[in-house]
């Protein structure tokens, strides 16, 4: 299934005007037609100041459309895949191709079509930043570097805080959030890039059971109706029947890539739902 823009704009407000425009920029780069969004070959990844990497030899492809949760134990390596496809951080070895281009060429261009949810990301209590300017940088690379927001922009963000049910908190001051309230704002800056890859770590994280059952509606909203591609870093063991494939790291290293139902069934999956339940 391939990213459908109304449908995207729609799917996170029936009522949103579809008059805004990608940048032109964005429209002019030349992506190569490929129903592989995603592909890692023998990546390793090390963090700055270390020897041994982070990621090992990781090889995993992803077809656009997709919904995948990625699982393992603490320090498995979850956080590192996801920046290690969108580029924040570079790898040592292997290839990164995203949208059919290299991440280490193309990086920049490639983020713009990117929503990434950052776990743990924290601002002070007395930050300035109101919600809708945090959630207004989500857009930043469609709208260009030093263009005018435009009224059609604003529109976006707007739909995309209505999305997560913080439309109310428009113009509170970003720092003067609870948690859940914080998690959910991270959330509408990655849907305000209209992306077509969603990057997702712990998303559900500080959600009140509600509001994460909300959330994963609209996401699964997204993935089926828009085309959203969409990989879904996740701590707890609970993987959702939509749930195309399930990809489990160990060590930095992959040692599942399979289907739901094969991989729920799987020992060593049950050896992490069980190191899961002694751990909580």
């Amino acid at each position: 299934m391939h990213f459908d823009r109304e449908s995207f704009l729609t799917a996170i407000n029936a009522n949103i005007q579809l008059t805004s425009q990608r940048n032109n920029s964005i429209n002019k780069i030349k992506f190569p037609y490929n129903d592989l969004i995603v592909k890692l070959e023998n990546v390793d990844t090390v963090y700055e100041g270390e020897r041994i990497p982070t990621l090992h030899k990781v090889s995993m492809q992803v077809s656009k459309g997709e919904l995948i949760f990625i699982v393992g134990p603490n320090g498995a390596g979850k956080t590192t895949i996801l920046e290690t496809i969108c580029g924040i951080l570079p790898i040592s070895k292997g290839e990164v191709m995203v949208f059919g281009l290299s991440v280490k060429q193309e990086g920049p261009d490639i983020r713009k079509r990117i929503g990434y949810v950052i776990q743990g990301l924290e601002f002070e209590p007395n930050e300035p930043f109101l919600v809708k300017d945090v959630v207004m940088i989500g857009r930043s690379g469609l709208i260009g570097l030093g263009k005018r927001i435009k009224e059609a922009d604003w529109e976006i963000v707007r739909a995309s805080l209505q999305a997560v049910g913080m439309e109310d908190f428009w113009s509170r001051p970003i720092g003067k959030l609870s948690a859940g309230q914080h998690q959910k704002v991270m959330i509408a800056n990655a849907l305000a890039g209209e992306p077509e890859l969603l990057l997702l770590d712990e998303p559900f994280a500080n959600l009140d059971i509600n509001a994460r059952q909300e959330i994963y509606q609209l996401l699964l909203k997204l993935n089926q109706e828009a085309g959203v591609t969409i990989l879904c870093v996740s701590h707890g063991s609970d993987i959702p029947k939509e749930v195309n494939r399930v990809v489990m790291l160990r060590q930095g290293k992959l040692v599942l890539d399979s289907n739901r139902i094969t991989a729920v069934e799987s020992k060593i999956y049950r050896a992490f739902v069980e190191l899961s339940a002694s751990e909580a």
